[in-house]
């Protein structure tokens, strides 16, 4: 198993940026890709009419969950903008739908049989039921917000929540619309790129409290070194995960074309330790953060005392960001999703892979083609997968410690799981330009 720190690990020259500029169709890509993301910021600073801006904030501020949420929103939460709800309602719809594919046959066979219509048509489910997921999570929303009392006086409150319903429905199938853009126009993975967007800008705020922090206690700043040393340290071992592979050895047949031989060479087929990259982290915190919300939103209402209160209080207890029980269950949906996400993707299928080693002629060393290969690749996946799941488990969980034992707890909400997103999303961004860069060289070589 190799960490693979010859793949393009190499700082980039001037010449290598003047390359990438000129690539043909690269820089319009980035240039449409930046322009989606500064129309997404703009929108961010768009508020709903009617809202206490500043009461919410401060509020916002105080709640863990809200916190977070505002967090990978870019900010938007905190300032109840139109964009409030983000990109979660079409993460969490993707994630449904994904996890349905696998459970019901017919969108399995739209997904795996029916080609690009079949795709096209399960991304349509997914875009409707973001909008149904949106005006939900819009209706709760706009309920703890009448309850918090952060409408301000004066303002028609029926048609206060209905409007900002839609407006908060809408809003988040624009965000939806920019991460599909970015996906098919821009440069790539649109929903990683906003919610990696919304995590840098919320830095700047973190640095500051976490420097008020430090100011007004001098015993933490030996606290804040130690826990910035291991958020670096976590930062090498992504960027090791992402990168690191499982290299399978192939032996190719020779051919004999006339008077030439052809072939004959051996290659290897590259496994990723972490085949999902962030998604199983994004997935986790999507499917965490929403009953949590729920659950929180809820609690804030004047329940009647009783085992319905009593209920709602535990399962907040469960669910809270801050519990150890909530990073006992993050643990295991990070495992379990790294390896659902491995499960469904097209090049790691044992079965697949062997059928099509067997019909080129090629096979791997001591191992029979045909069903014993299969056996093989799936017990080598098994493992790969098992240790980048652990793996990525215990980066997720190591820096939310870190920051209990220095007691800077300041830039917890930037813990692992935002450097893991904001590293991982990096690279990937890397390698999408890396890729129309050798897609160019190729050109160049073919013109020639």
């Amino acid at each position: 198993m190799t960490a693979g720190h010859t793949n393009g690990m190499r700082m980039p020259t001037t010449a290598d940026l003047m390359s990438m500029w000129n690539a043909s169709g690269l820089k319009e890509k980035l240039i449409f890709t930046f322009g989606m993301l500064v129309l997404f910021r703009f929108g961010i600073h768009l508020p709903l009419y009617g809202v206490n801006n500043e009461y919410f904030s401060n509020l916002a501020s105080q709640n863990n969950i809200l916190g977070f949420l505002d967090l990978f929103s870019g900010g938007a939460l905190g300032k109840v903008s139109i964009f409030a709800l983000g990109i979660g309602p079409y993460i969490t719809s993707s994630i449904i739908m994904q996890l349905m594919a696998v459970i019901i046959p017919a969108l399995e066979k739209l997904q795996k049989e029916d080609g690009e219509a079949g795709r096209r048509k399960l991304s349509q489910y997914t875009r409707i039921f973001t909008v149904v997921l949106a005006a939900f999570q819009g209706i709760i929303f706009m309920g703890f917000m009448a309850h918090t009392n952060a409408i301000t006086a004066g303002v028609n409150h029926i048609m206060f929540y209905i409007l900002s319903v839609l407006t908060l429905t809408a809003g988040s199938v624009l965000v939806m619309w920019m991460s599909e853009l970015i996906t098919e126009k821009g440069i790539g993975n649109g929903g990683s790129l906003i919610i990696f967007v919304g995590i840098l800008s919320g830095i700047p705020l973190y640095s500051s409290r976490t420097a008020q922090m430090v100011s007004n206690d001098s015993a933490l700043m030996w606290g804040l070194i130690l826990l910035l040393a291991i958020f670096f340290a976590t930062m090498v071992f992504i960027v090791i995960m992402q990168e690191a592979i499982r290299k399978v050895i192939i032996v190719n047949p020779k051919r004999q074309v006339g008077n030439k031989v052809y072939g004959g060479v051996n290659t290897f087929i590259p496994f990723k330790l972490n085949p999902g990259g962030v998604m199983p982290i994004i997935f986790a915190v999507a499917i965490l953060l929403f009953p949590s919300t729920i659950l929180s939103l809820v609690g804030q209402a004047n329940l009647p005392a009783g085992w319905v209160q009593d209920l709602v209080l535990t399962l907040n207890k469960i669910f809270n960001p801050s519990g150890i029980t909530y990073y006992a269950i993050y643990f295991v949906m990070i495992v379990a999703l790294t390896f659902f996400y491995a499960s469904i993707m097209p090049n790691m299928q044992p079965k697949e892979i062997a059928d099509n080693l067997k019909k080129y002629g090629s096979s791997i060393p001591g191992i029979k083609p045909g069903r014993p290969t299969a056996d093989a690749l799936d017990k080598i996946l098994s493992k790969t997968t098992f240790i980048g799941a652990m793996g990525l488990g215990i980066i997720a969980l190591v820096p939310a410690f870190a920051s209990y034992i220095t007691r800077i707890t300041t830039l917890q909400g930037i813990g692992a799981t935002s450097l893991i997103i904001m590293v991982g999303v990096a690279l990937d961004l890397i390698n999408q330009v890396r890729t129309h860069l050798l897609a160019r060289n190729y050109e160049t070589f073919l013109k020639e």
